[in-house]
């Protein structure tokens, strides 16, 4: 039997968390504030939506636009944030910081990764963003909990970054190369063919999930759309 490819679908509220559950949504990521490229949302609005659906939920930790962590006082107060969200009961998490050189910052990364407790969490599209790919993934690779790169394989988007994408999928099993290809950026349904033909298997939708854009409403439409074509 062939493992079912999992679909992740961006939530800002509840009414989305629902609509894309009903749809056939495997896991949201939780976020707010899109016009900053998603922001971490309270733990109130977390546990609203946990109560609202039975799927996996992996929460943002970004408290301002760009891949930068900020400064001392700004790190501590997303270690905060971290803490808060794990105690309303959140067990999966989505983050990534570079620094100035675009580089890992690997400091940043190990502060807020030791306040989430073992909780499973994914490096997002800073990936997309770093200097060197595969330095980063080395980097990381034995920090606890990683499981994931949500990554369109290219800062441009997935058009520019499918030769990376099924480059990376051949590598699995390589130091750096454990985790999970989480397909995202510019993802469009005529892409997933050549995808899935090189062994990629998880892919994540935001504005894809929204025929009103960011304006209106997850579509459980558009999301079984999305779960249609990735059964076939």
């Amino acid at each position: 039997m062939s493992k079912r490819a999992v679909l992740e679908v961006i939530a800002l509220d509840i009414e989305d968390a629902v609509a894309a559950q009903a749809g056939g949504a495997d896991r949201l990521e939780l976020v707010t504030e899109m016009a900053a490229d998603g922001l971490t949302p309270s733990a109130r609005t977390f546990a609203g939506i946990r109560a609202a659906v039975d799927i996996d939920l992996r929460v943002m930790l970004r408290l301002a636009d760009g891949f930068a962590a900020g400064d001392a006082k700004e790190l501590d107060r997303l270690v905060g944030v971290a803490r808060e969200l794990r105690d309303a009961g959140a067990d999966q998490f989505v983050l990534g910081f570079l620094d100035a050189e675009d580089g890992v910052d690997l400091d940043a990364v190990e502060r807020v990764v030791a306040a989430l407790d073992g909780a499973r969490w994914t490096f997002h599209r800073a990936i997309d963003r770093a200097a060197d790919r595969e330095a980063l993934r080395k980097q990381l690779a034995d920090l606890p909990g990683l499981d994931t790169y949500l990554t369109a394989g290219s800062a441009e988007g997935v058009d520019g970054g499918l030769p990376t994408l099924t480059a990376e999928a051949c590598r699995r099993g390589e130091q750096g190369y454990d985790q999970t290809i989480l397909v995202g950026g510019g993802l469009r349904l005529e892409h997933v063919p050549a995808l899935v033909d090189a062994g990629l298997d998880a892919f994540h939708i935001g504005g894809a999930a929204r025929p009103r854009g960011w304006e209106g409403a997850v579509s459980a439409g558009a999301v079984a759309e999305w779960r249609a074509a990735l059964d076939a």
